[in-house]
């Protein structure tokens, strides 16, 4: 009598490895050369076998055409592309589509319509992209004709354990080599059927799931409370930084301020990154580092930067601990105004590059730490963005700067402010190097699990039995 995987699943679920403990690797079986095979698929556990996903007779299909004019605010789950994700075969549900079907006169439903259990792969445009369908996807929900969809019988194939292994990183390239060339690259469903698989037994398809899973979760976990910490500091921005709620302790009316009166720029460098080196002594921050920083400030006495010339960089002036740096262009009005603190100076110095305005702000009307948050103070920000000027980028000067002018709290209450929201920043940079971790260690767990070079004991006991 055949077991399911549901059934296989919740009796090696005790025995899978915690997420917790991940760090500390996956229980592991004799994995010499002499316990492995060839295969078309390259070395594989002796007991695995390689099949093409047709010989266990699934249900392959795809979606059709024709869904458009259902389209609708509400109804049946409509799935696409954009519902697959490469970060993992858990559907990405953020901006699903609807359709409202007819009670009859449709003959589509039946056939594309989705289950538990399903794998869907994406056929057209970004090709094989592959994801799972669980209790998280809203049923109905039915799919467009650019996603493949195969149904394993769950008493053969695990097919949480195929889209796992479809989505890593040999099969990936397998899946890339029979894709159909010609006017455009796609896939049909007989080439779908011809993909292969390295199968252990379904106790152990099972158990490799769950462990995979585990780690999922873990991830999309901590995704979801760096999600939520970031909402919180947005929320605490908006009223810190307006004056709308105040810190304990200060109560004193904020003061207009026009900044022009109180700061002085720094000449800049010119400098492409292809005449940089990392050789020299002098550090260049370069405008593309600052729109790609996540935080306000800058360590740049920790940092690997790139260095200038020393003769190149003798003609310009050391920036300092306090001094706020601007991009002077950008693409769109998320990127304006976009600046960076300087916390920590390197021992070699440090400069300010191509594309950059370097101001020095008078230290008795901005505290240190406080001025990398002008950027996101609505008075500040909105100035800029009304003076931005250019066709392909929108332009910020010197002069716009000056002009800001808006209420400004004492550099007492500045400098609590940027405490608060310096906090927040340091918790959600620690959470995201937990999340960058764990995502490192499921990577490795996927390619150590789906070759069989780790086995999980519980599956590999029962074979001895």
């Amino acid at each position: 009598m055949h077991k399911s995987c549901e059934t296989i699943e919740s009796e090696v679920s005790s025995d899978v490895i915690p997420v917790g403990q991940m760090e500390g690797g996956l229980p592991t079986v004799n994995d010499s050369s002499s316990e492995f095979k060839k295969s078309e698929l390259g070395m594989i556990p002796k007991d695995w076998n390689v099949i093409q996903i047709g010989s266990s007779n699934p249900f392959v299909t795809s979606g059709s055409r024709g869904w458009a004019r259902f389209y609708s605010e509400s109804g049946s789950t409509f799935l696409r592309i954009t519902n697959l994700s490469r970060r993992s075969i858990q559907m990405n549900l953020e901006d699903l589509k609807y359709v409202a079907l007819p009670s009859e006169g449709f003959a589509e439903t039946e056939r594309t319509g989705v289950q538990n259990g399903d794998l869907l792969i994406s056929i057209t445009a970004d090709i094989g992209i592959v994801g799972y369908v669980d209790d998280s996807v809203p049923k109905p929900a039915f799919l467009n004709q650019h996603i493949a969809l195969v149904r394993f019988n769950p008493a053969k194939v695990s097919g949480k354990f195929a889209a796992y292994y479809l989505a890593s990183e040999q099969p990936q390239r397998h899946f890339l080599a029979s894709m159909d060339i010609g006017a455009k690259a796609g896939m049909n469903l007989t080439t779908i059927k011809k993909l292969q698989l390295a199968l252990p037994r379904l106790d152990e398809q099972c158990a490799i799931a769950t462990a995979l899973t585990d780690a999922d979760g873990l991830i999309e976990a901590l995704d979801r409370l760096i999600a939520k910490k970031r909402a919180i500091k947005k929320a605490a921005m908006q009223q810190l930084l307006t004056g709308k709620t105040r810190l304990p302790g200060f109560d004193l009316k904020w003061k207009k301020t026009r900044l022009g009166n109180h700061v002085i720029f720094l000449k800049t460098g010119t400098n492409s990154r292809a005449e940089l080196t990392q050789g020299d002594t002098v550090s260049y921050l370069h405008y593309g580092d600052i729109h790609g920083a996540s935080l306000v400030q800058l360590d740049a006495s920790s940092l690997a930067m790139p260095r200038l010339p020393d003769a190149k960089a003798s003609s310009l002036p050391r920036l300092q601990t306090g001094d706020l740096v601007f991009v002077d262009a950008s693409e769109d009005l998320d990127g304006v105004g976009k600046s960076i603190e300087i916390s920590a100076i390197p021992s070699g110095g440090l400069v300010a590059g191509l594309h950059t305005i370097a101001a020095r702000f008078d230290k008795a009307i901005l505290a240190d730490g406080f001025k990398g948050f002008l950027q996101f103070c609505p008075a500040f920000l909105n100035t800029l963005r009304r003076l931005a000027a250019g066709t392909k980028v929108l332009a910020t000067n010197r002069r716009h700067i000056e002009e800001v002018e808006m209420l400004l709290p004492s550099t007492e209450e500045q400098s609590s402010i940027a405490k608060v929201l310096s906090d927040m920043d340091v918790e959600i940079e620690a959470l995201k190097r937990r999340r960058d971790k764990a995502q490192q260690i499921k990577r490795g767990m996927v390619q150590q699990l789906m070759t069989g070079r780790i086995r999980l004991m519980k599956a590999v006991e029962s074979q001895n039995i």
